[in-house]
């Protein structure tokens, strides 16, 4: 894959995963795999678990890199070195340089690919895909060196493409680490996460936050604990709602809704006619999820009767309060989520109009504040 085509394991606007030099608030799975190594324990299949954009793929590169760099025959004339005690490898190390010219002989890398039909990223990783890691395999075997394997994500094999990495897993070829990253664990084979040893990496704090965003490259400002709030302490979707000005978008919401169940409607068709400009699909796809986690923050506020900290934008405790005084309130609104959610959905489904879709469902909010079946 050239260096200007679609990635579909790289957040626009921030480096790619093997070109990022720290992982920021994952000590603790680094301490696990370490302590794994060193204690000549290390499982030959890594299932890397967590919400998108939490450090999942930078911990694989960082992991597959320290493998094959501890690799290069470290045995010396005084003994063993002491074990390691992270997963840094300098970037003049040959295999850091190899990593980043792609031209690494010992790792592999699965993920979907441009169809050349369409010249578009296919939807899934094929068969064949994964079919071409068995010549890898068969190839690098001669040397006998360490080999790893990154496959992000495995939550987007196609049946038949699982089924060949099952075998495989099954039977592990020698001295070959397997890295699957995976944003829906569930959705994947119960057969290959037996066959993996997983490790959840958690949401990052609002330090930590601020600390990966200032590593990618990202100007936040003051908005870092705004943008933990709302992105769930991923810096992945940290980074999409910087690029698609998801905080000001979030903020025209708040001012939308803090007098319900009135509502300003030239606001509200500012708001459609915005989501339903040519090209706008990427802004519509963030609208729609920023309404349901609105709607979830007041079903939260009015469940446990405090609006979730830190606020997410000026005024929005002061809304969340108003629109969720109680469970009552907290029960209609988890029905209203769920409900617009489903709606705005099949109607991305069936191309309806997006201005009619925003407008529908911001009435059907209106609705449910003023006590009426949405």
């Amino acid at each position: 894959m050239s260096d200007d085509a679609p990635q579909p394991d790289r957040i626009e606007g921030a480096p790619h995963p093997r070109e990022t030099a720290q992982l920021i608030g994952q000590g603790a799975a680094e301490a696990a795999f370490l302590a794994a190594y060193n204690d000549d324990r290390l499982h030959h299949a890594w299932l890397l678990t967590g919400a998108r954009g939490v450090g999942k793929a930078t911990f694989a590169w960082r992991a597959a890199r320290f493998l094959l760099a501890h690799d290069e025959g470290e045995d010396g004339m005084f003994g063993a070195p002491p074990a390691p005690d992270t997963l840094d490898i300098s970037p003049d190390h040959p295999v850091s340089r190899r990593i980043l010219a792609r031209s690494e002989p010992q790792l592999f890398h699965i993920t979907r690919q441009i169809n050349e039909d369409t010249k578009r990223l296919r939807d899934v990783i094929r068969a064949e895909d994964v079919r071409s890691l068995h010549n890898f395999l068969m190839l690098s075997s001669a040397d006998g060196g360490r080999r790893a394997v990154i496959i992000d994500a495995a939550d987007e094999m196609n049946v038949t493409a699982a089924n060949s990495l099952l075998k495989m897993l099954e039977e592990p070829p020698a001295r070959t680490t397997f890295f699957l990253i995976s944003h829906q664990p569930s959705g994947l084979l119960p057969t290959i996460r037996s066959r993996c040893r997983e490790l959840r990496l958690p949401p990052l704090t609002a330090d930590d936050m601020a600390a990966a965003l200032a590593q990618a490259g990202a100007e936040t400002g003051a908005q870092t604990a705004a943008l933990a709030a709302l992105s769930g302490g991923s810096v992945g979707e940290a980074v999409r709602l910087i690029n698609l000005g998801g905080l000001e978008l979030y903020a025209q919401l708040v001012t939308l809704l803090s007098d319900l169940p009135n509502v300003d409607r030239p606001r509200a068709l500012a708001l459609a006619n915005a989501a339903a400009q040519r090209g706008a699909e990427d802004k519509l796809t963030l609208l729609i999820w920023m309404i349901e986690l609105i709607l979830g923050r007041m079903a939260q506020t009015g469940a446990t009767g405090a609006a979730p900290s830190p606020e997410a934008a000026p005024g929005e405790a002061e809304m969340l309060t108003r629109a969720a005084p109680d469970l009552a309130a907290a029960r209609a609104w988890a029905d209203c989520a769920q409900d617009v959610g489903t709606r705005m959905r099949h109607g991305r489904a069936v191309n309806l109009d997006p201005a009619s879709l925003v407008l529908d469902t911001v009435f059907r909010i209106q609705k449910t504040a003023a006590g009426q079946p949405a």
